[in-house]
């Protein structure tokens, strides 16, 4: 019987392989295909930056829903679907500004080509803090579902991603460059409360007012270019979110969930996750503050971030790569690895049996990463100090 144990381990991790393997490449093959199609542009969320792009370039309201949906209806967006906003704020138009210079296909292939570098650039530095950037792990994060997914929708996480991951890799090194990186974790801040609640701390604490330099200029900068094209943008914006309510959205995300199943009318109750992660958040950095290692803490703390974000889509979980790939890299059982690259092989079928980002099958996500993570982890403490010191 001992002995027949680890050819059944072989034989599932072999299963693992040709399943992962399948979904990834029908996915890729899917993502490729899709940026072929006559109208590939018009059919993803890669179309709202687009427009926002569009408009803002010709001095125009990057927010006016009648304008956005005409640029949309323009490069193939569906008839029978209402606007499709830009909800970051205006900071982040610099991002999408030179795409206003490009027509629908060319602005597409550009933008997806910046995520797969932003991704692949991503694994690489995770997994070269850890002291193997030539690991096939990074592998995990090139099939991670959540990543071909936003690739496929042409959505932003993978540049926040990007944010995250320069940030861990240089906060020591270069604060200035570290600082000016959280700018893209800025696209969508409601990403990182705790992450950002002991981001603040440790740079009281540590006097690393510098990352804090480095973040202001970035954001002045796109701040006043965006004010500079259009002096009346963050009054536009704010009329916009008035009408695009957040409230209102079916968001497969838990804090959204539990405002939906307990009163579905009070928007506060979808914060109370929030406010409860930040207080943890609090306690996690003030324990652990005399050998603070960002490496390691933001892993258990973006884990936690993302799980209690007031609103988030599936898609916005590619920024747990560094956390996965640190827990992947760290785990003594090859099994517990496999797991996880079957569980995002088995949401990437998902997708393309035609899942919506909507779709409340997608609420487990976020607490099912936290889960494997602390398996992974919990019983390898010699192996994460190896790995700080590395």
């Amino acid at each position: 019987m001992t002995g027949q144990i680890p050819k059944l381990r072989a034989i599932f991790e072999f299963l693992v392989v040709c399943i992962c393997t399948g979904a990834f490449a029908i996915l890729a093959a899917a993502i490729f295909t899709a940026l072929l199609g006559r109208d590939a542009a018009g059919s993803r969320d890669f179309v709202e930056y687009w427009a926002a792009g569009q408009q803002l370039i010709h001095h125009a309201n990057p927010y006016d829903f009648q304008q956005i949906l005409k640029l949309e209806r323009s490069a193939g967006y569906p008839a029978s679907m209402p606007a499709q906003m830009m909800p970051n704020p205006p900071y982040a138009l610099l991002l999408v500004l030179p795409l206003g210079l490009l027509g629908s296909k060319a602005a597409e292939l550009l933008w997806v080509l910046l995520l797969i570098v932003s991704l692949i650039v991503s694994a690489r530095m995770v997994l070269e803090m850890c002291g193997y950037p030539r690991s096939l792990l990074q592998w995990l994060a090139y099939s991670f579902a959540p990543a071909l997914t936003c690739l496929l929708a042409g959505q932003v996480s993978l540049f926040i991603l990007l944010g995250l991951v320069l940030f861990l890799r240089f906060h020591l090194s270069r604060p200035m460059l570290a600082g000016a990186s959280l700018w893209l974790c800025l696209l969508k801040p409601h990403l990182f409360l705790p992450f950002g609640v002991a981001l603040i701390l440790w740079i009281v604490v540590t006097r690393s007012y510098k990352i804090l330099a480095g973040a202001a200029v970035p954001l002045g900068v796109s701040t006043a270019v965006s004010m500079m094209i259009d002096p009346q943008v963050w009054a536009q914006y704010r009329q916009m979110m008035s009408v695009f309510r957040v409230d209102r959205v079916p968001l497969p995300c838990p804090s959204a969930m539990l405002r939906e199943y307990v009163y579905p009318h009070t928007f506060w109750l979808q914060c109370i996750p929030a406010v409860l992660g930040c207080a943890w958040a609090i306690a996690y950095y003030l324990e652990r503050r005399h050998n603070w290692d960002w490496v390691r803490g933001s892993s258990i703390l973006m884990l936690v971030s993302v799980l209690v974000a007031p609103y988030s889509w599936f898609v916005d979980q590619a920024v747990l790569i560094p956390a996965l790939l640190y827990g992947a890299f760290i785990a003594r059982s090859r099994t517990l690895v496999a797991f996880l690259a079957l569980l995002s092989a088995a949401l990437e079928i998902g997708e393309l049996r035609g899942l919506k980002l909507d779709s409340a099958f997608y609420f487990w996500t976020s607490p099912a990463w936290l889960v494997w993570y602390l398996f992974a982890v919990l019983p390898n403490r010699g192996t994460e100090v190896a790995v700080d010191a590395s």
